[in-house]
């Protein structure tokens, strides 16, 4: 039996027109997870300028998209920073071409900033990794003091999702970690925002397909160099084949869980200390020792961040042999009450 041509055509725009409802339906779904997301953790105040961190990458894509486009119902300014870090070549010149012109047509203002990485590296004897890391805070800070308003706050946007999350836990776990280690990307942490973590890497495929936003990718993410690669291509996929399905999701729940509980610790911990500090000097009595177990190294190691935040470097085993003496002191029956200055602890 024979249909009428026109019965197939018809038939074909009745599915195109369903799929791109469906589609759309999917991009509007995930612009209000969004909105609700970044709502719910206080991301984004009215006159607040946010700094995106855009490689070029699909995360980065895609969040600078649904910034963009929420821009308007949230009333911020926004603007993207990109940083050359002189590795990867012809590459890397590539990437910043990319986000260059992205940038002119989505009309955002944009910012590369070039360092030598290696070079770097090799002055200041740290691993490529780690230098990258330091040069990237730099640049947000620099872009941050040109553009800083007093009416306003600033913001750095950064495009982590839930398997990134998840891929820092396992890796903070395996090397040993406390309860910091544990919940080390969160929503807002400071002037850092995340506003795509609660997202997937297959929802943000879906959303760079309806949208039909191009991206790149970053040779050095496909190779097994670095651990944390190895992690992402193996064990994760692992996990969630054989153990789980939502491994990633669960494990961005029970970080979220964690860190209520870090920040609980920490305010408590903050209470204590405040009995034991008097001036510039804190007074470790007895109590100290025998009562407030719990909090103790907390003590020690929330204070240590915020002196390196002032910028005074010292290496973390500086604050372990100092904790060390002090259970020394404990043990062999020397007096309880203990003068610390940190003003004259040597620097390493």
């Amino acid at each position: 039996m024979k249909y009428p041509a026109k019965w197939g055509v018809q038939i074909a725009g009745m599915i195109f027109q369903t799929r791109s409802k469906i589609e759309k339906e999917i991009r509007i779904k995930m612009e209000r997870e969004i909105l609700a997301y970044i709502k719910q953790n206080r991301m984004i105040g009215k006159n607040d300028v946010v700094l995106a961190g855009v490689s070029g990458g699909s995360d980065s894509m895609a969040m600078l998209r649904i910034l963009k486009e929420l821009q308007g119902k949230l009333d911020f300014t926004l603007r993207v920073v990109h940083i050359h870090h002189g590795i990867r070549g012809k590459e890397a010149d590539r990437d910043q071409s990319f986000v260059e012109n992205i940038c002119r047509k989505w009309q955002i203002p944009c910012t590369v900033y070039c360092y030598d990485v290696p070079g770097l590296s090799r002055e200041w004897k740290l691993g490529e990794e780690e230098t990258g890391r330091i040069v990237r805070k730099e640049a947000f800070q620099r872009e941050a003091a040109v553009c800083g308003r007093k009416d306003s706050e600033i913001k750095i946007a950064l495009a982590h999702n839930q398997e990134d999350l998840a891929e820092t836990m396992l890796h903070n776990l395996c090397r040993g970690t406390g309860l910091r280690g544990l919940c080390t990307m969160r929503p807002v942490d400071g002037e850092i925002i995340r506003p795509i973590l609660c997202l997937n890497r297959d929802k943000i495929a879906e959303y760079l397909k309806e949208k039909k936003i191009s991206h790149i990718q970053d040779s050095t993410n496909l190779s097994d160099e670095y651990t944390r690669n190895r992690i992402r291509h193996h064990i994760l996929p692992i996990l969630e084949q054989q153990v789980n399905g939502k491994a990633a999701a669960h494990m961005a729940e029970t970080a979220a869980r964690i860190s209520q509980a870090e920040e609980y610790l920490t305010q408590q911990s903050c209470l204590v200390l405040g009995e034991f500090q008097k001036g510039k000097e804190y007074y470790f009595t007895e109590k100290f020792f025998m009562e407030l177990r719990s909090f103790r190294f907390m003590h020690y190691n929330r204070r240590w961040n915020s002196w390196q935040a002032d910028g005074r470097i010292w290496r973390l085993f500086t604050m372990r042999r100092f904790w060390n003496f002090m259970k020394c002191r404990l043990e062999d029956g020397s007096a309880f009450l203990i003068t610390w200055k940190p003003e004259e602890i040597t620097r390493e």
